[in-house]
This record gives structure tokens, sequence and C-alpha cells, in this order.
């Protein structure tokens, strides 16, 4: 059976354009295979704590957790979250875009997935991703124009991030469907939501 992963990172619940963006994603593909599993993670209402030195040593450098409590929850929470994500063969984000990059609710998950010996290793040749499968369909909301020539798109640094770290554990071609310049009007925001829901009318099953 396949399985879908859905993360939303935005604040701002229904009144957010990213979840409903890839609220309508997830929709799309159930309508295409309604067998799909969905496994969904909202980061904003619960979010996954920032990493911590401890967290790293024990991950990254063989360290004993000990009889630390908090320590041994967040490991098994780590633990989950990146077996969800390995899981998964389609993964589909809800991204709002903060201050010119992710959320920091984003990035903490990032933080739990890009693991050495998981999703990438080190060789002699440099890093190298090895979920490279795996399917990733971006929704994306941006409250100004940060496009290819636009004034702002040297500010761009959510979706320029994103695909650099996919890129970096194997996934090099994630699909993308964006809403911008939602916050310039009400008549740009319909605008942009109607652009983006043809995009995901136009979705293929993988």
């Amino acid at each position: 059976m396949p399985s879908l992963l859905h993360l939303d990172s935005s604040i701002l619940g229904e009144n957010s354009v990213s979840r409903a963006l890839s609220a309508a994603v997830v929709a799309r593909l159930q309508s295409l295979d309604p067998m799909v599993e969905v496994v969904y993670r909202d980061l904003a209402a619960q979010p996954i704590p920032h990493l911590s030195g401890n967290y790293v040593g024990v991950v990254r450098a063989g360290m004993e957790a000990g009889h630390d409590a908090a320590l041994k929850a967040d490991l098994a929470l780590g633990t989950n979250v990146l077996d969800e994500f390995l899981a998964a063969d389609t993964v589909v984000l809800g991204v709002a875009q903060y201050n010119f990059s992710v959320p920091s609710q984003m990035k903490a998950w990032i933080d739990r997935i890009a693991v050495p010996g998981k999703t990438f290793r080190y060789t002699e040749k440099g890093p190298e991703g090895v979920v490279g499968s795996k399917r990733v369909i971006i929704a994306l909301a941006r409250g100004g124009f940060y496009g290819p020539g636009s004034p702002a798109e040297s500010f761009e640094h959510t979706l320029s991030y994103l695909k650099s770290v996919f890129a970096f554990i194997g996934i090099r071609d994630p699909e993308v469907i964006t809403a911008d310049g939602v916050n310039i009007s009400a008549e740009q925001r319909k605008s942009s939501l109607k652009a983006a829901q043809a995009e995901i009318g136009n979705l293929a099953i993988a």
C-alpha cells in the first residue's frame, strides 16, 4: 500500500494558504489512488524540539543517553520522525515563508531527518544522498513575489533552501506548487490560489 507523509508548518491555522494548498495536494493524490495511506504531522500544533547538544552527541557521536528521561524521550521522537519520513513513498509539505525562509518548526523537522548513515552518507567523493526514490511535493505560500526576475528574488531563502536540503539527501527534483503575493491584496490572494489550485489539479500519480 503506498504511503504519504503530510506535513504542515504554518502558524496561521485555518487562515493559512500553505495549509489549504497542501490539503488540496493530498486530496488530489487520494483521488488518484484511494488506497494511499496518509500520515499527518502538524509541525506548528505539535512542534518538534530544536536540536540539543546531548541529542546530537548520542545520534552522531555515539554517546550514551544515560538515565536522562527527557533526552530518551527526545531520541524516541527523533527516531519516530525519521522513520515516518523513510517509510513514506510521497512527502507533501505545506510551507509558509517567514522572514525570507522556512518556519523554525520546519527547520526542526529537517534537522531530524538529515542524519548521516540514514538519509546521507560521507564518501571519498563527498556526501551522498541515499533517499532519491522518494516523491516530494512542496506547497509553498509567500506573502510577496520572490520568483526568478522579481525585485526580491535575492531575498528568497525558502524554496532554494528546501531544494538544497532535499538534493543533499538525494531528492533532486521536488515538485513545487507556489502561491505568491498572497499578502499583496485580496484580489492577488484569490488569483494566486486559483492558479495554484489549477496546478494541483494537473498532478499525476507517481
